[in-house]
């Protein structure tokens, strides 16, 4: 989480893509990219960018099964992101070599659920939809162990603002890879994006 202040959240329909899409990003300074099991191409656009970058990071991102899990570790994912916490999840990171997971909290209650699991990293999503950086300073007094990746409705701008908080290791990011650009192949113009982004870490 703290390889690059954003992880880009990228939804990639097309597998041919994957190996240019992950080098312009990781190019630009980015070196986590979140990979988002929405498209029936996922898991192959995960095994493509791994093969292509193996420096990166790969994570697989909306895994909400314990099947969903073991399918992003075989892809070659080396961590997943979930929008939430189940019971179901939360046991399938106590096995031996289990792929660890940043889970998805909104509320003090998960956030709790999470720490009884023994996790102390999370993704606050949809973040600007439930308080954003206010409920992070909130949460901060009772639960300065937990570190978090606010996701959802954060853009180049208030990315700073959270990055600024204690307890914010970075943000995620889904403005890196727009469609237009993504669908004409402008590497240039994401690898543009990432630049940005990674100069964050020096804002």
């Amino acid at each position: 989480m703290r390889l690059a202040p954003v992880i880009p959240v990228l939804v990639v329909d097309e597998v041919a893509h994957a190996a240019p899409l992950a080098r312009a990003l990781f190019e630009g300074g980015l070196k986590v990219l979140e990979i988002t099991l929405r498209t029936p191409q996922a898991l192959a656009v995960i095994e493509a960018m791994a093969r292509a970058v193996p420096q990166a990071v790969i994570a697989a991102g909306t895994v909400t099964t314990p099947a969903q899990l073991a399918a992003a570790q075989s892809a070659g994912a080396q961590f997943a992101v979930s929008p939430g916490l189940t019971p179901a999840l939360a046991e399938a990171t106590q096995h031996p070599g289990a792929l660890p997971l940043l889970p998805g909290v909104a509320t003090a209650s998960e956030l709790m659920m999470g720490l009884d699991a023994g996790l102390d990293r999370f993704k606050l999503f949809p973040a600007e939809a439930v308080g954003g950086i206010r409920l992070l300073q909130s949460l901060h007094g009772p639960f300065a162990q937990a570190v978090f990746c606010p996701t959802g409705g954060i853009t180049l701008e208030s990315a700073p603002r959270y990055l600024a908080l204690p307890n914010v290791a970075c943000v995620g990011g889904s403005w890196l890879a727009p469609k237009a650009a993504l669908a004409a192949g402008r590497w240039d113009e994401i690898r543009a994006l990432a630049q940005q982004a990674a100069a964050l870490a020096q804002a």
